[in-house]
């Protein structure tokens, strides 16, 4: 019975109407989906469109293209320009915009915000609003996680079916097991039927003799080639399997710019040569172009139409030669003669292209007769003679050519015995009277012949030869100089280290004499002269450092610093006797200078003549009775030799003649040293009578008390000290350490801080101050005083040193570079750098920094013994030799440790070499 009830969704199977978009009159063409950007599906044209608008009876929108200008794509203003008014009105309007939108902004922005408020409580976020809900998750049990149900498949849609599996067969899996298996047995019913089938079913056979045959073949082949040759298609060719490698290395492979390079240039110097084909460079450098690319051909084929083209330039002819083998080159040569003859250059190259040395004297003899004043030419000619005769005869030959050359005369007369060599000096003279070096030369003969040994000459006669030797360089002075020939100052001396080097001390100490005072003022002389000698003496020349202090020791006998500066020089480069010799003058000539009877008197005794030393004592007692060097001296010779009761009735006649302090303080050390305890006591007693400012005589009686256990008597002699002289800081140390060696280190410190303040910024007594609070109080209260030291001097390196010690292993190297740099590199500082190495185990750092620390200051012994020290952990016995070697000529008197170890009775007349070791037992 059919229904006669409408049905509602009939509409859905009925058809659109036409032209109907879906969606239109809502504005919508189409959707997109978030897996899918862009159209679902392609939308209507713009035709359906505006039909479909003009059956609803809208408005159609015009075309925004349709005013588009058709010569502009962008726009109708895209081709003007835009200058500076436009610039400036846009500006205009963007600041009008930004103040109209600047007006009433807080109100706008106060009412945009009250509506978002508004807009969020009527719409809130399902975030906000199962904000109660999440809060309150956390009041959820585990039991109530656990009885949550899981989410089931809520939805109407209908499941989808599981995948069905089937059984696989037992012939698949068999199959499948047999795929990957390799059978390693052959056929025989194929390999009786004669080879085996391939793969492929083409009915082709393989037949494995073959292969072998060709394998063995190559292998030979191989095998040819590595021994050096090969057959290849009947031809034998050649390999060498050394040479190989090399010559591919010199392969040159060009890159593509290269070549073109080459090829730009090719083409600018083939215009170069076509529009001057007389300019040699220009072939040259084509040539070298083509030698360059490679092509050796092309590059001989330019260079010998370079030789054509300018046949009179020994450089293109040199070139052609350097391009081609040695035979061609010498037809080159030969051709290049022809036309530059007079090229010594030429000659030259041809002589250098002949192997045998006959084939070269032919070529230079030849060269000779047609260049016969070439000096050059000549000497090569001379070089190849074996026998002296005929060299000599070609001098003599070459003189007489070229008589002007200066080489040539000198090398005929080297040649010669001295007579003749005489005659030919004496000719070289009158042909080249200008020439300085013949009248060195000369001189030089003249003190060859008196320096050569001989029976017959005395030495009165040696001496009248040498001094031939000065006349002759006087004459050639004089000489020169009427010739207009005018050598400076500095060219003689010059002259002179280079006699000296040769082995003519003689001459060098004739020019000298003869040319020092040149060109020097009078009131500067004795300064430059100090100056050259010290310049020469740098230079490794003694002899003509020596004898610039000789002719100013002849100028100016009395001055005793230049005594001591030629004694200075004899005693480190000189002998003994020379020595002895320079001093015996010197105290003639300077009787009243006591460091140059000192120097004579000790370099006795250290030869080990007594006797001699007291000789030249008592001489300086004549010329300096009132002497306290002298008098001194005289005492430390007799007591290092054992005569203490000589030396003790010299102190007493010391006292008597020179009453000084020194003295009468040296008088108190000797009785101490020989046990004399009360006699020191009186001595200095009576000492302080008459020297009441002296502090070492109130250090030393204090020290005597003190070490004999009478601590109130050293106290109050170091207290008398210190109010008569608080200047000095030593005497505070000593006072402060008195009080510490008793237990009282509060009364130390009190000392030391009254110290401070009488005498400021001083290091020592900041040192000894850092020393009793680490003694007393520890590390950190150390630690602070240095730092108030550092304060105070910040420039002492005592203190830096202590701080760099005292700094953690880790930042000593960064503290190092401060205290190098604000103690302009101070010797303990550098000292302690090189300990820090020495910990760091950076071995041949240390040993360098060391080193500097003694040439910087090598009058400091702790450095020599922290060196020392070192060398014996780390060094052999030779490196130790050596830093105890120059310790003892460097003979050191200061610093702390040494001095308390050098001036302790128990190591009186001990030798620096003793002391030193002591010290470096001591360090820590």
């Amino acid at each position: 019975m059919a229904s006669n009830k409408p049905n509602k969704l009939a509409f859905l199977s009925m058809p659109a109407p036409a032209s109907y978009v879906a969606g239109l009159g809502r504005g919508a063409s189409g959707f997109t989906t978030r897996s899918d950007i862009g159209p679902a599906r392609e939308g209507p044209s713009a035709e359906v469109i505006a039909e479909a608008q003009a059956k609803r009876g809208e408005e159609v929108e015009p075309d925004p293209e349709q005013f588009q200008d058709p010569d502009n794509e962008y726009g109708l203003f895209a081709g003007t320009t835009y200058e500076q008014d436009d610039e400036e009105a846009d500006k205009i309007y963007e600041g009008v915009d930004e103040a109209m939108d600047s007006r009433r902004r807080a109100r706008r922005e106060a009412q945009e915000q009250a509506e978002l408020a508004k807009h969020r409580a009527e719409r809130p976020k399902i975030q906000q609003q199962f904000a109660d809900l999440k809060r309150g998750l956390s009041a959820v049990t585990d039991e109530e996680w656990e009885s949550i149900p899981e989410v089931g498949n809520l939805t109407r849609k209908k499941r989808r079916r599981e995948e069905r599996t089937y059984v696989v067969p037992d012939s698949v899996l068999v199959g499948d097991r047999s795929k990957g298996e390799y059978e390693s047995s052959l056929d025989v019913r194929q390999q009786q039927a004669g080879g085996f089938e391939t793969p492929a079913e083409s009915g082709a056979l393989t037949n494995f003799v073959e292969i072998g045959q060709a394998r063995d073949k190559i292998l030979s082949l191989k095998l040819d080639q590595i021994s050096g040759t090969a057959t290849t298609n009947g031809t034998s060719t050649s390999v060498d399997p050394k040479g190989y490698l090399t010559s591919l290395d010199s392969v040159i492979l060009k890159s593509d710019a290269e070549i073109g390079d080459i090829k730009r240039a090719r083409m600018l110097f083939d215009s170069l040569v076509k529009s001057n084909p007389k300019h040699a460079p220009g072939w040259i450098a084509a040539a070298c172009l083509e030698e360059h690319a490679g092509r050796m051909v092309a590059a001989r084929k330019i260079i010998k139409l370079g030789c054509e083209q300018c046949p009179k330039s020994e450089d293109v002819w040199l070139e052609a030669a350097r391009l081609h083998n040695n035979e061609d080159a010498k037809v080159v040569l030969a051709n290049a003669v022809q036309h530059v003859g007079q090229s010594v250059r030429i000659w030259l190259a041809a002589a250098d292209l002949e192997h045998d040395v006959k084939a070269k004297k032919r070529v230079l003899r030849k060269a000779l007769e047609h260049i016969p004043n070439s000096v050059r030419l000549w000497k090569e000619t001379v070089n190849l003679e074996s026998s002296a005769s005929d060299a000599r005869i070609l001098l003599a030959r070459a003189v007489e050519v070229i008589p002007l050359s200066v080489e040539l005369w000198l090398a005929l007369a080297r040649l010669e015995s001295p007579d003749k060599a005489k005659a030919v000096l004496n000719k070289a003279r009158k042909a080249v009277p200008t020439s300085h070096e013949i009248w060195i030369a000369a001189g030089r003969l003249l003190e060859q012949e008196a320096s050569a040994p001989s029976d017959t000459k005395t030495p009165e006669q040696r001496a009248k030869e040498l001094e031939v030797v000065d006349k002759t360089i006087e004459a050639a002075v004089r000489e020169l100089r009427r010739h207009q020939v005018l050598l400076t100052r500095e060219q003689w001396l010059k002259e002179a280290e280079k006699c000296e080097a040769e082995g003519s001390v003689r001459t060098s100490e004739a020019i000298v004499k003869a040319t020092v005072a040149m060109e020097v003022e009078e009131e500067d002389r004795l300064d430059t002269w100090v100056s050259d000698a010290e310049a020469a003496e740098g230079r490794g020349m003694v002899g003509t450092a020596r004898a610039v202090l000789a002719y100013a020791l002849k100028v100016y006998p009395e001055r005793r610093n230049l005594w001591r500066r030629a004694a200075e020089l004899e005693k480190a480069h000189g002998t003994r006797e020379s020595l002895d010799a320079i001093l015996n003058r010197a105290v003639v000539h300077c009787p009243q200078a006591e460091v140059l009877w000192l120097m004579a008197a000790k370099e006795k005794w250290l030869a080990g003549d007594v006797p001699a030393a007291r000789e030249v004592l008592e001489r300086a007692f004549v010329a300096n009775p009132e002497s306290e060097q002298i008098w001194l001296a005289a005492v430390k010779l007799e007591a290092e030799n054992g005569e203490f009761g000589v030396a003790r009735e010299l102190l007493i006649r010391a006292r008597t003649v020179a009453d000084t302090e020194r003295i009468w303080m040296k008088s108190a050390v000797f009785e101490r040293q020989q046990g004399q305890i009360s006699i020191a006591l009186d001595t200095l007693s009576t000492a302080l009578t008459k020297f009441p400012k002296f502090p070492k005589l109130y250090m030393i009686q204090g020290q005597i008390h003190q070490a004999s256990s009478n601590l109130a008597a050293a106290r109050a002699s170091f207290a008398a000290g210190l109010k008569a002289t608080p200047k000095e800081p030593t005497l505070w140390s000593l006072a402060s350490r008195l009080e510490e060696a008793d237990g009282k280190s509060i009364r130390a410190r009190a000392l030391l801080e009254k110290a401070r303040l009488l005498n400021p910024a001083n290091e020592h007594l900041w040192a000894e101050s850092v020393g009793v609070e680490e003694r007393s109080a520890g590390a950190a209260q150390a630690k602070a005083m240095l730092s108030r030291a550092l304060q105070e001097c910040p420039a002492s390196g005592l203190l830096w040193s202590m701080a760099l010690w005292a700094e953690p292993r880790a930042s000593r190297k960064t503290k190092s570079v401060d205290a190098l740099r604000k103690t302009k590199d101070s010797p303990l500082v550098v000292c302690t750098v090189a300990r820090v190495l020495w910990a760091d185990r950076m071995i041949e750092r240390a040993r360098d920094w060391f080193g500097r620390a003694t040439a910087t200051d090598p009058d400091l012994g702790d450095i020599w013994a922290w060196w020392l020290k070192f060398e014996r952990q780390h060094g052999n016995e030779e490196q130790r030799e050596i830093v105890r070697t120059k310790a003892v000529a460097a003979e050191p008197h200061h610093s702390p440790v040494w001095q308390s170890i050098a001036k302790d009775v128990a190591n009186v007349g001990k030798s620096t070499r003793e002391i030193l070791e002591a010290v470096a037992d001591a360090l820590k």
